[in-house]
């Protein structure tokens, strides 16, 4: 089982996040590499919101064929290009984060090899198999 941490003796996060996860010896990882907001079909959403999204969508996909879900997720890294777009990043991840949450990083970068991109998603999940 997955062990998530947030002391009561330090202050609480800031948003939807759990300060540590705890992964069992034995369990299975899948490290799923940055995802951007890009669609099968190539299209590239305007605005962060619907690009984070897009970028949970392709992450959920990686990890169905690794037979995990949302709730396997134990480390969230995620980058955005401009502090406008953080509270739509946070309300789109809310979406897609279970309880309790994993550990979460966000960073604002100057910007994606691709200028359209305005979010990108790195995930690490744990599975107990039983």
């Amino acid at each position: 089982m997955l062990r998530r941490f947030t002391p009561a003796d330090i202050r609480p996060p800031a948003a939807n996040y759990s300060y540590g996860c705890e992964v069992p010896a034995g369990a299975r990882l899948v490290f799923c590499s940055g995802q951007l907001g890009i669609a099968p079909d190539g299209a590239i959403p305007e605005d962060a919101g619907a690009q984070t999204e897009r970028c949970f969508e392709n992450i959920l996909a990686v990890l169905r064929d690794a037979g995990m879900d949302a709730g396997d997720i134990v480390r969230i890294n995620a980058y955005v290009t401009d502090r406008a777009h953080l509270k739509d990043y946070m309300a789109a991840r809310d979406r897609h984060v279970t309880d309790p949450p994993p550990a979460s990083t966000l960073i604002i970068v100057s910007g994606f090899a691709n200028p359209a991109f305005k979010v990108e998603v790195e995930v690490v999940a744990a599975k107990v198999e039983d």
